[in-house]
């Protein structure tokens, strides 16, 4: 997996919307957030379309208008923001869960590459999947706080409007954790198998 600038500006807008939330401004200007987030004003409009039509932000019109975080950041997943974002997490796409891609391989139930390239993808998705957009806001602000950026009270997590979980995409699985590399090193118990030597 490797994120693209376009993965790695949206999620940075998203998390500085998520701060701003939190802190109580609810809309900020475009302008100002290519500004804050050294991103280009046209790129990022185009980012923030993206994530409007997905529903991750709302835009608002008007001489004050902007964006805001549109979704409830408890319940998105950062594994979820980056696959919308960038696609599949797997390094080769024989390796992926969500957006398969058949290879050149002439056996790939055996193939030693597409074994361990599912433990990364595994390794992953399993730090994306875990955390939420607002556990990341919630790091985020108390480093913000530890280092006098907000003050202490800004930083606490405020209740937040419940808000219609979005969906995420159903696809079927091609490559199965089970599939991995280190699965096939573990037995029945979790423990490692001996190895044969020479």
């Amino acid at each position: 997996m490797r994120l693209t600038k376009r993965g790695e500006y949206a999620l940075r807008t998203l998390i500085r919307l998520g701060v701003a939330h939190r802190l109580g401004v609810g809309v900020i200007s475009v302008s100002r957030l290519a500004e804050t987030e050294k991103i280009p004003a046209k790129f990022l409009e185009n980012i923030l379309a993206d994530l409007k039509a997905e529903g991750y932000v709302e835009g608002v019109r008007g001489k004050s208008g902007g964006a805001k975080l549109g979704c409830d950041p408890a319940a998105t997943k950062m594994g979820e923001l980056v696959r919308f974002l960038d696609g599949k997490l797997a390094p080769i796409g024989c390796a992926s869960e969500t957006d398969f891609a058949p290879c050149t391989c002439p056996d790939p139930d055996h193939c030693g590459l597409r074994m361990i390239m599912i433990d990364v993808r595994n390794a992953i998705a399993n730090i994306l999947d875990k955390y939420s957009l607002a556990d990341v806001i919630t790091v985020t602000m108390r480093k913000m706080e530890r280092d006098g950026l907000v003050p202490a009270a800004a930083a606490a997590p405020k209740p937040e409007k419940a808000k219609p979980a979005r969906k995420p995409p159903q696809n079927p699985r091609f490559a199965k954790p089970s599939d991995g590399f280190l699965a096939g090193l573990l037995d029945g118990l979790g423990t490692l198998q001996a190895m044969p030597t020479d």
